[in-house]
């Protein structure tokens, strides 16, 4: 019988125990939990991983405490690109949007150019004429900003740096927000042992205009096959160079490697090897969970239909 299970991520990077806050760790425990919950109960009446994954991702975008959607960190010219890959595991269909300022919930023009498109990614003014085409939601460029991401671009910016990492904790937060590696995901196997995929991310603060990196791209930073779904999050470069997403069903369909091999040789060797760091969340078709990250800690939550749900940001935590 097929457990239907959902789980869901909202970055990775460095754990700030210094400055620790005791209430703002419990927010974003208490909202993994919801988000991991309402994606439960809809795979309990039925739902398929599709529609579960995107409505997780979608609660995470309307989330500001997570760098996808309302609260995504700044470019460089102090604008907002976002970008967002769902992908059906049932057919191999994906649909996805890069460098989009004016959609409220990237995940959704994502899903919408899977099931309405013959193409896969659309990009920038192309992306929001086509999701505007499909009645989904446009809002103002400001709509994403938070006071706390501004002055996360303008510590970058003193600093003349892209922050993935930066060396002092200031936010008082569990994960420091200049260490976080801002993405948001998840995957799911339904109780017709389908899986799916989704990502989604506002990208690195201070970046240049213009970057991509692999939330959008299938195979890099979101990847679901009928073997295994996969959501990355870490340094979006060295996730491209690796296609890790498709590197880990790769490692599973031909190399015969299980789930939790496939992912520890992925996040433990390959992404470090190229100076790189982060994370994944995976399910395989047998209902298998993995959250396996090289950094000190990753927002991180999953559930079983039937069984309480679980969230977890620290290294000794599961």
């Amino acid at each position: 019988m097929v457990r239907a299970t959902i789980a869901i991520h909202g970055g990775a990077g460095t754990i700030t125990r210094t400055s620790m806050d005791a209430k703002a760790e419990q927010r974003y425990r208490q909202a993994l939990m919801q988000i991991v919950a309402s994606a439960q109960a809809m795979l309990a009446s039925g739902a398929s991983a599709l529609d579960a994954v995107t409505e997780a991702v979608r609660l995470l975008e309307e989330c500001p405490m997570f760098n996808a959607g309302v609260g995504s960190v700044f470019t460089h010219q102090a604008t907002h690109e976002l970008d967002a890959c769902v992908m059906d595991g049932r057919t191999l269909e994906a649909g996805a949007v890069a460098g989009v300022s004016h959609i409220r919930n990237p995940v959704l023009a994502a899903r919408a150019v899977l099931e309405h498109s013959p193409h896969v990614l659309f990009t920038g003014a192309g992306a929001e004429s086509f999701a505007a085409a499909q009645g989904l939601e446009m809002v103002a460029a400001d709509f994403f900003s938070t006071p706390g991401r501004r002055k996360q671009l303008e510590r970058a910016q003193n600093q003349q740096k892209v922050v993935l990492d930066h060396d002092e904790a200031r936010s008082g937060e569990p994960l420091d927000p200049d260490r976080k590696m801002g993405t948001v995901g998840a995957v799911a196997l339904d109780s017709a042992g389908n899986l799916a995929a989704a990502t989604s991310t506002g990208g690195m603060t201070n970046k240049q205009v213009g970057r991509v990196g692999d939330s959008p791209l299938p195979g890099a930073g979101c990847y679901a096959s009928d073997t295994v779904a996969v959501s990355c999050t870490g340094t979006g470069e060295v996730f491209i160079r690796t296609l890790a997403a498709y590197d880990v069903a790769a490692l599973m369909n031909y190399g015969g490697l299980s789930l939790q091999q496939a992912t520890e040789r992925v996040v433990m060797e390959k992404i470090p090897q190229l100076g790189g760091s982060g994370g994944l969340i995976a399910i395989d078709r047998q209902g298998n969970v993995l959250l396996p990250f090289n950094s000190e800690g990753m927002y991180r939550g999953y559930g079983v239909v039937g069984e309480a749900p679980v969230a977890a940001i620290f290294r000794e935590e599961y």
